[in-house]
């Protein structure tokens, strides 16, 4: 079975979560990306979020919320995403990079609008009164 790793950052403010939707595709995401060989979770998470965000992550502030596994959007069937999510500081505004067509900010009526993973994300943090 194969397993694509990603990390991924939990920012959310006022019960909504701040996702992304990448050029040309209409699903949105949680900041974050796959990690390059070698890369430690941290480390993958402070070059996503650069960038995709132009945000300087501050390393020592990345706390491990959870770990969450869903089918893959878009890919074959039984292809897995395992998202590392951590939830951390950063300095800078959040703005769309390169591969970025736009931010938004969804609560959980977003759900149709984000991947699988994503949904089992949003379902944990609603359930934690951290999401509308």
């Amino acid at each position: 079975m194969k397993k694509i790793d990603k990390v991924a950052l939990l920012y959310w403010e006022r019960g909504r979560l701040l996702c992304t939707r990448s050029q040309g595709k209409e699903t949105y995401y949680i900041p974050g990306g796959k990690r390059e060989a070698g890369e430690t979770d941290v480390e993958t998470l402070v070059r996503e979020l650069q960038e995709e965000l132009g945000v300087e992550v501050r390393p020592e502030t990345a706390r491990l919320y959870g770990v969450f596994q869903a089918q893959a959007h878009g890919k074959a069937e039984g292809v897995l995403v395992k998202m590392t999510c951590y939830t951390a500081e950063f300095s800078g505004t959040p703005r769309p990079g390169s591969e970025i067509a736009e931010l938004a900010w969804l609560d959980s009526s977003g759900l149709e609008r984000v991947s699988p993973v994503d949904k089992l994300i949003f379902a944990d943090l609603r359930e934690k009164g951290l999401l509308q």
